[in-house]
């Protein structure tokens, strides 16, 4: 049960614990700026969606941007650490890399569509959101780097370069597979990228002990 349907199912006024309110709030917002959009979504439609009053909307968050902002920290941290539990989940490089693409294919094709805040924002055009969309990005291609760059003899700007485009190629075959109604199986989809994108890394000279590893050399 969601915290929206559970404070529903209070009776109206009821008292919620500030952070169990706080996170009903952020569950109604939601659901509205997916559906709406920033600028068509409206204070009064999210006091509405969470059962409450406008005031008490404002006793949480100052305004819609305030609003839209804790929300997006939270879907950017939840990237950033689906791509960090994903490069700890192994220490084998082939496996990692098909754990990355899981990790983005898996978070857009949830079923709250939360990805849309971070991916397909219509408030792009503000410098807060920008910079949370691409510091989440950022961090998300400096994990990956790191293990390039360990594994590797390339030097720190190439592996945060190749680390990017794993990203990017994670982030936008998940969207075109979402986009496409998810015509071919997430598993199989998923693994047909991992395939590409480890088709390419492993071209790159490797240090003896990554080389060492049965499953890098198929």
């Amino acid at each position: 049960m969601t915290a929206i349907q559970e404070a529903q199912e209070r009776p109206r006024g009821a008292r919620l614990p500030r952070s169990a309110r706080r996170e009903q709030l952020l569950g109604a917002a939601q659901e509205v700026f997916v559906a709406q959009g920033y600028h068509s979504a409206a204070m009064d439609d999210i006091a509405e969606r969470a059962g409450v009053s406008k005031p008490v909307l404002y006793q949480h968050f100052p305004g819609k941007l305030e609003l839209y902002l804790a929300l997006l920290d939270k879907h950017c941290d939840a990237l950033v650490d689906a791509t960090r539990d994903a490069l700890e989940a192994t220490t084998d490089n082939r496996h990692r890399v098909a754990a990355t693409m899981e990790a983005y294919f898996h978070y857009v094709s949830s079923e709250s569509g939360a990805f849309r805040l971070v991916f397909e924002s219509d408030l792009t055009n503000e410098p807060a959101v920008r910079e949370r969309v691409e510091r989440a990005s950022d961090m998300s291609a400096t994990l990956v780097s790191k293990v390039i760059a360990e594994d590797t003899d390339l030097p720190e700007a190439e592996s945060k370069l190749l680390a990017a485009g794993v990203c990017g190629l994670a982030q936008i075959t998940a969207r075109y597979w979402l986009s496409q109604g998810k015509d071919i199986p997430r598993d199989e989809a998923v693994r047909l990228v991992a395939s590409l994108a480890w088709r390419g890394l492993k071209g790159f000279p490797m240090h003896p002990v990554a080389e060492s590893s049965p499953s890098e050399a198929e």
